[in-house]
């Protein structure tokens, strides 16, 4: 079996390397109005190891994939189980690369989401949601207020 490389800027990836992808629950802000979307993104193998010791977490299922389900003559495409209204995260291609590269240094990850598996067994919630377009501004009024006498020499 011979492995096709897929990524020129990558030669250690090819399109049977192993990740875990996963379908999120998230949601984004426009003009106060809260919508919510499902995001197909790569999940590297700690996240992984996190999610099945049951924290809660916004992905409704996760997929053990082989690179070239998604990547295919150059155009980004989506397996069957994932929902045709989801979208891919952003970045999408640089955090799949960096996410199949956790699988190849921790090759025992890939036992707990075999290759063609789905588990869907997760603690979901949105309790906390996780809103893609948020803005963090930074004010003065953020700045830690130090004791006066921090900076003295006692």
């Amino acid at each position: 079996m011979t492995s096709t490389m897929l990524f020129p800027n990558a030669p250690d990836i090819s399109a049977d390397d192993y990740c875990v992808f996963g379908l999120a629950t998230c949601f984004i802000r426009n003009d106060g109005e809260i919508a919510e979307v499902s995001v197909v993104e790569p999940i590297p193998s700690s996240a992984l190891e996190a999610l099945l010791k049951g924290i809660p977490t916004s992905y409704q299922f996760v997929c053990g994939k082989s690179l070239s389900e998604f990547f295919a003559a150059e155009t980004l495409q989506k397996p069957t189980e994932f929902p045709e209204d989801s979208q891919f995260c952003e970045s999408f291609v640089e955090r799949t690369l960096a996410a199949a590269r956790t699988y190849k240094s921790h090759p025992q990850a890939k036992e707990h989401i075999p290759l063609g598996n789905k588990k869907e067994d997760f603690n979901y919630s949105t309790e906390r949601k996780r809103v893609l377009n948020v803005e963090n501004t930074v004010s003065t009024e953020d700045n830690v207020k130090q004791h006066s006498h921090t900076h003295k020499v006692l």
